[in-house]
């Protein structure tokens, strides 16, 4: 990464801070890789080797000023700005002191209440360390989002790619199980999880961790994984769940991550079809909250997207079983660090951004019996939300 990078991206960086109006700066802080995040906005390389404290303060306008130990003077070389150097553990609080004198609210990686994990990366010592100098530490959060959840045009079209191959594999995986059971071939859930894995890696994609395939009693588990030796063989009238993400090898790429349900016989089970319908309505609801508000200009926030799905699978009476969030950003990694669609195991209360991507995923999940899950992902422009990767799932598919 070349120093014009670097100065580009700082220039960036207080353009954004300006912007907010809300605060005085931002200081980045590491130990030893605590804080991956600091290394992806800052541009660094989050392969070095560190094993002292270092500190990167950015105002909102002025030169940037960076706190090395002497025994890693060079670490943020890269970067712009002045440098300062510290031995001993008195010497690093007098000179952050020193740094941060005259500003009142310092931006940094901290959630209040540890509202958001995804960006609650510096410790309690530390927020402590910087209110003893009489200073406001508030969220990084609406910052980071900006850096690490915004596309530009080849991530798109990147995720385009995964998001619609994605789709073609969730075809061809059907396919497959009924050729297997057609020609009175096993079939297990592992087996039907490695041959998407081949599919996805035929198609120059890679992902995070391997997919789902679940069958009846084992789709009521979110997570659930099929190892090679005690998984379900998939016979006929299963209730089949594929849940799948991947993104192309290219650096920068972006992952689509979709869910699709489909039934090993001619007619679903009335009970099976009544959960989708609910799924489905919460998950279009959702969507069309979306794309009605930011067709006028407004961006909500993840945490009312959310309500909107949850309340109408809660007016259907399935809320209880509705157990995790409505969707999650994504980005390079398959749950980035953009605004999640989340009022359940979090209040995410940041405002979903333009050029950015997040998952609406509803499902009911019935212990012992099925569950139904069923995932779209959501690109936002200025004054758009679309959807790839289409036709949507608008019934549970009957493959026999």
């Amino acid at each position: 990464m070349s120093d014009v990078a670097h100065q580009t991206q700082i220039v960036v960086i207080q353009e954004a801070l300006r912007g907010m109006d809300t605060v005085d700066g931002w200081l980045f802080y590491d130990f030893r890789g605590s804080d991956p995040l600091a290394y992806r906005v800052l541009l660094l390389d989050p392969t070095q080797h560190v094993t002292r404290r270092w500190y990167y303060w950015i105002p909102t306008s002025g030169e940037p000023v960076k706190l090395l130990h002497r025994i890693e003077p060079h670490m943020l070389d890269e970067l712009p700005g002045q440098v300062q150097q510290y031995v001993s553990w008195e010497q690093q609080r007098l000179l952050l002191a020193s740094i941060l004198r005259g500003p009142r609210r310092i931006a940094m990686q901290y959630s209040p209440f540890n509202a958001i994990p995804y960006l609650s990366r510096v410790d309690a010592g530390t927020v402590e360390l910087i209110r003893s100098f009489g200073l406001d530490v508030v969220s990084s959060a609406d910052l980071v989002q900006r850096f690490e959840a915004v596309w530009t045009d080849e991530q798109l079209e990147s995720h385009r790619y995964a998001v619609t191959t994605l789709r073609n594999i969730v075809d061809e995986a059907f396919f497959h199980v009924v050729s297997c059971l057609t020609n009175e071939r096993p079939l297990s859930e592992y087996d039907l999880q490695q041959f998407i894995l081949s599919r996805i890696r035929d198609a120059g994609m890679t992902t995070s961790s391997a997919p789902i395939a679940a069958v009846d009693a084992h789709s009521a588990d979110p997570h659930y994984g099929p190892t090679e030796s005690g998984s379900s063989l998939i016979t006929r009238d299963n209730l089949v769940l594929i849940d799948l993400w991947a993104k192309q090898t290219a650096p920068g790429s972006v992952y689509g991550d979709i869910t699709w349900t489909g039934y090993t016989g001619k007619q679903v089970p009335a009970n099976q079809r009544m959960i989708f319908e609910h799924v489905r309505r919460g998950r279009d609801a959702a969507l069309s909250f979306v794309q009605d508000h930011v067709a006028t200009g407004r961006f909500p926030c993840g945490w009312e997207v959310d309500d909107v799905c949850r309340n109408t699978i809660r007016a259907a009476g399935y809320g209880d079983f509705f157990i995790h969030r409505t969707g999650h950003s994504i980005g390079e990694e398959v749950h980035g660090n953009g605004a999640n669609i989340d009022n359940l195991e979090t209040q995410d209360s940041r405002r979903l951004l333009p050029r950015t991507c997040f998952s609406i995923e509803p499902g009911i999940y019935l212990p012992g019996e099925f569950g139904i899950r069923s995932e779209l992902d959501v690109y936002i422009s200025d004054r758009e939300a679309v959807v790839h990767g289409l036709p949507l799932q608008t019934e549970i598919m009957s493959l026999l």
